[in-house]
């Protein structure tokens, strides 16, 4: 489609300027990384890291920050332009000009297994070897892929996706417009075992395990059930790849857990927090509103709200960077505390 048409579908962008005309409104035919854009391609540059690439760029068309000077040298290679303070929000926009996730027509495979009191809603996709058992509530245009297990008394809302081979415990509550992906297991037993005189005796998981609206769940992810109460992930939540989140936890609104994250029972996060890769948190450790944790941060402690932290165990980012700092200097303090420790030993003897 023609630059222009794309300007159209991305609609009225706030605070946004271009380059066009229709001596020179070429014919954009996909969306590339900057450094492999090819003619007739849309790109974006975003920060300093990849300016000078817009002096290299084959791409026919870019999405860039307001800086003059990158849509003067954009200009002068004959490359049109959109300018924005969100390059990357709006490229987004554009790969789904171009992309759509494949999506089944609407319909149930005659190997799907439903039990006779399941609720199936309208415009509903079952695929092959589904499992639906008792008391089960699916809302309008889901999509559940092959080989999904949904266990009794489970409800789901409308247009969710759930992928292949993940499983849905009873006593589930997932919301609309979520998206469960492949191997993930919402809602299985969490680790409750009492210690006793003959051993451990298992203490059984009677909860609820609830995803608001918009939760996505990356793949062999797991979000546990807890013994009473309700496990709760927030609204528009976003959650990668291996991700563990433990019984009772409670998660806010808008959060991002990257992947090999792992929440133990109990902890909570308030809304917005960001969890970089590999970070770990303890039981009952409540994280405040909009807090970073970089990758893998050990949390132990409670965490204020706006907080970033580093390290395990986790202390705020700006005191792990002088300990950083510190930390590569060891062999040379070493070096010097013991030339310190032999002046004092020979002025001794």
């Amino acid at each position: 489609m023609k630059f222009s048409t794309i300007l159209e579908k991305l609609g009225n962008v706030s605070s946004s300027s271009f380059s066009s005309n229709k001596e020179h409104d070429p014919e954009i035919t996909g969306v590339a990384a900057v450094d492999e854009a090819t003619t007739g391609t849309l790109s974006y540059i975003e920060g300093a890291k990849f300016a000078s690439m817009v002096s290299k760029t084959s791409a026919s068309a870019l999405i860039l920050p307001p800086d003059e000077t990158l849509q003067t040298q954009a200009q002068e290679r004959g490359i049109v332009w959109i300018a924005t303070p969100e390059p990357r929000l709006l490229f987004a926009k554009a790969i789904a000009l171009f992309y759509q996730p494949w999506r089944p027509t609407p319909e149930i495979h005659p190997s799907a297994v439903i039990h006779p009191t399941a609720k199936i809603g309208k415009q509903v996709y079952v695929g092959p070897h589904v499992v639906i058992q008792q008391g089960v509530e699916i809302g309008n245009d889901v999509c559940i892929h092959p080989n999904v297990v949904i266990y009794p008394d489970v409800k789901i809302g409308d247009r969710t996706t759930l992928h292949a081979n993940c499983t849905i415990h009873e006593r589930a509550r997932i919301g609309a417009d979520c998206m469960i992906h492949s191997g993930v297991v919402i809602g299985a037993e969490g680790f409750g075992f009492v210690p006793s005189s003959t051993g451990w005796v298992k203490m059984e998981q009677s909860g609820y395990t609830v995803l608001e609206d918009g939760v996505e769940v990356g793949c062999n992810s797991a979000i546990d059930r807890p013994a009473v109460g309700e496990t709760r992930i927030g609204r528009y939540t976003k959650i990668d790849n291996l991700v563990q989140i433990g019984h009772g936890c409670q998660i806010g609104y808008g959060c991002a857990i990257a992947g090999q994250s792992g929440l133990a029972g109990g902890v909570k996060l308030g809304n917005g927090v960001i969890l970089a890769g590999q970070s770990g948190i303890t039981n009952q450790v409540e994280v405040g509103d909009r807090a970073i944790a970089s990758a893998k941060a050990g949390i132990h402690n409670d965490i204020a709200p706006g907080e970033i932290v580093s390290g395990s165990p986790a202390i705020p980012h700006r005191q792990y960077l002088k300990v950083s700092i510190l930390l590569a200097r060891l062999p040379e303090m070493y070096q010097t505390l013991k030339q310190l420790q032999r002046k004092l030993n020979n002025g001794n003897g």
